[in-house]
């Protein structure tokens, strides 16, 4: 009776969770954005309890300038902590959290280079990939155990949770998203970044660089991540798009200057 029970609650979630990312493609989003928030804040806190944080100023100003300009394309308050890391990554979590490490300003050359990796993160938010990776694992493998793991993060099956949102929950270790949430965080970020007035024609250039920085990059078919050179690839396939978006958010006014 309990399994048939379980079963019938999973059935309804399942078919209550069918959602569509903003370039069209079905998910299975399950979980509620409160929720998530609330997830999001957790792991954003226990990182940064666990990671030294950054305290200069000119660092600071000139990240949170380049945030705030990619955040205002999407709206609402967003909270950007810089921390001292000499991994080149950033990341985005829901609940209005971004994370920039310092080693990422060795590779991210200018604003607007640094504008593509954030607006790449913050389209991992708006396009609820968090939500759909927890919601697919949980859904099949822990069933109605995805409460207890809301519940109790400090379990493995809770870090395993928090990992999911993109970041791990105690020791900062990145669960990587597919190569389709990927992709489709590439040409969304391109957009949001290109709509706050970067050149997105400089995204090619971060790709670039990171190719030069990650020599020991797995082959793509052995990868969950596009490799560099399909990236680049797809990012200039978008470019007259995204040139189009810079050119209305220049008539706008939008002309970032974060040095």
């Amino acid at each position: 009776m309990r399994n048939r029970l379980i079963s019938l609650i999973l059935g309804v979630a399942l078919a209550s969770g069918c959602a569509t990312s903003p370039t069209g493609r079905s998910q299975l989003v399950l979980m509620p954005d409160s929720q998530m928030d609330q997830m999001g804040l957790q792991a954003f806190t226990n990182i940064k309890n666990k990671t030294p944080i950054d305290k200069k100023h000119t660092t600071n100003r000139y990240v949170q300038c380049v945030g705030n300009a990619i955040t205002q394309v999407v709206g609402g308050n967003w909270e950007i902590v810089v921390f001292q890391d000499d991994a080149a990554n950033a990341f985005a979590l829901p609940g209005r959290k971004i994370g920039v490490n310092t080693g990422l300003l060795k590779i991210a050359e200018n604003q607007h280079q640094l504008a593509t990796v954030l607006g790449h993160e913050v389209a991992h938010v708006m396009s609820q990939h968090s939500n759909e990776r927890v919601s697919q694992k949980f859904a099949v493998d822990q069933g109605l155990g995805l409460i207890s793991a809301i519940a109790y993060p400090q379990t493995g099956t809770g870090q395993t949770l928090m990992g999911l949102l993109g970041v791990g929950a105690e020791y900062g270790i990145l669960l990587p998203y597919s190569r389709v949430q990927e992709s489709e965080a590439d040409i969304l970020g391109l957009d949001l970044m290109a709509k706050a007035g970067f050149d997105p024609r400089e995204s090619v250039k971060l790709w670039v660089n990171m190719g030069g920085a990650d020599s020991n990059q797995p082959p793509e078919f052995l990868s969950t991540h596009p490799s560099h050179s399909t990236r680049i690839s797809d990012l200039n396939a978008h470019m007259p798009v995204a040139l189009k978006f810079q050119e209305r958010a220049i008539q706008k006014g939008k002309r970032p200057e974060c040095r």
